[in-house]
C-alpha cells in the first residue's frame, strides 16, 4: 500500500503548517509521514481523514494502481 497524504493535503487546501498545528505535531513530523519516513498514529489517521475530507480507502492506494497513476 501506498499512501497519499501529500496529495490529499494538497487537494483540502492545507499547508503542512496547518495540519501540524491541528494534530499538535511538528511540520518536519507531516513531512515524514509525506515522504514515507514514519508513518502517523491511527488516532493520527483518523484525524487526518477528518481534516482531508477523506476516507481510510481514499489514503491507502494499491501500489498498483499508484504506479499506474504515476504514469498518467
Amino acid at each position: 500500500m501506498k499512501i497519499r497524504l501529500a496529495g490529499l493535503r494538497v487537494n483540502a487546501g492545507l499547508s503542512q503548517d496547518d495540519v501540524a498545528s491541528e494534530l499538535h505535531v511538528s511540520k518536519s513530523t507531516v513531512g515524514k509521514w509525506e515522504n514515507y519516513k514514519t508513518s502517523p498514529t491511527a488516532t493520527q489517521l483518523q484525524k487526518l481523514c477528518e481534516l482531508y475530507h477523506c476516507t481510510l480507502n481514499d489514503v491507502f492506494i494499491p501500489t498498483q494502481l499508484s504506479k499506474e497513476s504515476d504514469n498518467l
